[in-house]
């Protein structure tokens, strides 16, 4: 005899029946699993290796001096003339130096490049979190085609879960309300399948690790 019932239906029926039947959990020990693999390299190797492949450049840097050698090369193979900085912090790292810098919005159109602190950089991933609690805001990490972050050894992490710790760490009961990831520079395929950098974003992610931030 043909069945009259429709797909819908079926589905339906399928979940009634399993619904009605009482088994055993087929996987008991789900909830102590581990996502991941065990970690065994060191987390400056495992957040490269991660930030490299997802098209992030990362520098490792044992002190200012290291930094501002790397920054005087960067800003010469791309020809930098607009650097905008607005974290006082930084602003003080960067002016101990000599690196120039505009330390207000003006002439904001023409940046390009915005140097930021983050909150954390999750190695598993490479991954970077930043919060609006940061002088830049949200503008320097994302109108300028190139994004630098400057980020110190204390704030690598292995997981996201680690970096919320911090987070509650730093802040108590007082979370920004707004917490973002960053996961190499901005990235569209929506037109043709076709994979465009910088569509949303900057085009280049640098992340500065500096063992000595002073």
């Amino acid at each position: 005899m043909k069945d009259n019932t429709t797909a819908k239906e079926q589905i339906l029926k399928k979940i009634r029946k399993a619904l009605l039947e009482k088994r055993e959990n087929p996987y008991p020990n789900l909830e102590e699993s581990q996502l991941y693999k065990k970690n065994t390299d060191e987390l400056e190797v495992l957040f490269a290796e991660q930030l490299t492949a997802i098209s992030g450049n990362f520098i490792f840097c044992e002190d200012g001096i290291d930094f501002f050698e790397n920054m005087l090369q960067l800003a010469d193979k791309y020809k930098w003339r607009k650097i905008y900085c607005w974290e006082p912090e930084l602003q003080l790292f960067l002016s101990k130096y000599e690196f120039p810098f505009y330390q207000t919005d003006k002439d904001f159109e023409q940046a390009e490049v915005g140097i930021t602190l983050c909150e954390a950089l999750i190695a598993r991933n490479g991954s970077v979190m930043v919060t609006n609690q940061g002088a830049a805001g949200r503008r320097l990490s994302i109108f300028p085609h190139h994004h630098i972050v400057i980020a110190k050894t204390s704030q690598l992490v292995l997981d996201l879960k680690d970096a919320f710790l911090l987070l509650k760490n730093k802040y108590g009961n007082q979370i920004p309300s707004m917490i973002s990831n960053i996961t190499g520079p901005s990235r569209t395929a929506d037109i043709e399948k076709t994979l465009v950098l910088g569509a949303h974003g900057p085009k280049e992610l640098f992340v500065f690790l500096i063992d000595d931030f002073s």
